[in-house]
């Protein structure tokens, strides 16, 4: 409903309910392809193509350290064995992305030569995976531009999070020619995740909104997050690109003033595409008089810019000796609205009681 184009699911092979679960999803009729993710291997392989999936997607890992602490098999060993298997996806019918594992602690001589190789056989796709989340964006880059000079075929990028350049990684795979990202709702993944499929969306969304808007149902982007982050037991971030609480939120006087007058100032994303709003918070200290005038307006008192920065002065002294709500300024501009309409009609203000 939200608009991706592809869902890839555990591999068939981790256990009897990953295996069913992959069979009943790819019977759903949905709109995004199924996908499902496997080693490369013959026996996963097969195990997969029989769960009805739309294709699969193969990994094998090529750096240094994965082939001698993990797998234990040399670049050739790779190579014949890729070919294996993605030329029998492809004989099923099915979509076949072949991914190195570690691609940016492998060596690039390999890399080219096992993408080379399956290109050549007609894989779907060819994947690079910053496993460790060890590349910068100027490394992604010249890796998938110097890739798509070499192969036919679509290219994935798939990036994780370690160091902080996930999302950015993942941009400038798409400037440098990679047709496919991975993301995940959150962001969830192995240790610290990989692309949030809301912080994607908002990085595509500042180059070109009109096409982001027509092609993703943004407004059911909250929804699905907080879905996903009450199965999984965890929180939405409060900062949460697009849907944390204080994405919108103003608080500074400046800030306040310029996104009443023009919210382009302060906002590169417009909240009214994802079905959310803008909160001017007002209750503390750095609140300005231009956020305290709209409060006022709201709740229908009639203040005058010299009353309104006086009651504006009231709130920021209040909030240095406590925190306040916005119903506490509610009430400090309904006192002095009652003060200055008595003011106003008996010359002077009489005291209660």
């Amino acid at each position: 409903a939200f608009g991706v184009e592809y869902l890839e699911l555990t591999s068939p092979a981790a256990s009897p309910q990953s295996r069913d679960d992959c069979a009943r999803i790819a019977r759903l009729g949905l709109k995004a392809k199924i996908l499902t993710h496997t080693r490369c291997h013959m026996d996963d392989a097969r195990l997969a193509v029989d769960t009805g999936v739309d294709g699969i997607d193969v990994l094998f890992g090529t750096s240094s350290f994965l082939r001698e602490f993990s797998h234990g098999k040399d670049i050739p060993y790779i190579i014949e064995h890729a070919i294996e298997v993605v030329e029998f996806i492809k004989s099923q019918g099915l979509e076949v992305r072949f991914s190195s594992e570690d691609s940016f602690r492998s060596d690039l001589v390999d890399l080219l030569t096992i993408y080379r190789a399956v290109d050549k056989i007609g894989v779907t796709r060819v994947g690079i995976a910053d496993t460790v989340g060890v590349a910068n964006p100027r490394q992604v880059y010249d890796l998938v531009r110097t890739l798509r000079g070499v192969v036919r075929c679509d290219i994935e990028f798939h990036g994780h999070n370690d160091t902080g350049c996930a999302i950015a990684n993942a941009y400038c795979a798409l400037e440098a020619g990679a047709t496919h990202i991975d993301t995940s709702v959150l962001g969830i993944g192995e240790r610290n995740g990989i692309p949030p499929l809301g912080g994607m969306i908002a990085r595509m969304y500042t180059h070109n909104p009109e096409q982001i808007r027509n092609k993703y149902n943004l407004p059911l982007l909250r929804e699905v997050e907080n879905f996903v982050a009450g199965l999984v037991g965890v929180d939405v971030p409060f900062n949460n690109y697009i849907t944390g609480y204080t994405a919108f939120t103003h608080k500074a006087g400046i800030h306040a003033k310029a996104i009443l007058n023009n919210p382009s100032t302060y906002e590169i994303l417009d909240p009214a595409d994802f079905g959310l709003t803008r909160y001017l918070h007002i209750a503390h200290r750095l609140t300005g008089w231009n956020a305290v005038k709209q409060r006022a307006d709201q709740l229908q008192l009639n203040l005058s810019d010299p009353q309104v920065k006086v009651v504006t002065t009231r709130i920021k002294a209040e909030a240095d000796l406590r925190k306040l709500s916005l119903d506490d300024v509610d009430v400090l501009l309904r006192e002095y609205h009652s003060e200055a309409a008595q003011i106003e009609a008996f010359g002077e203000l009489i005291p209660a009681g």
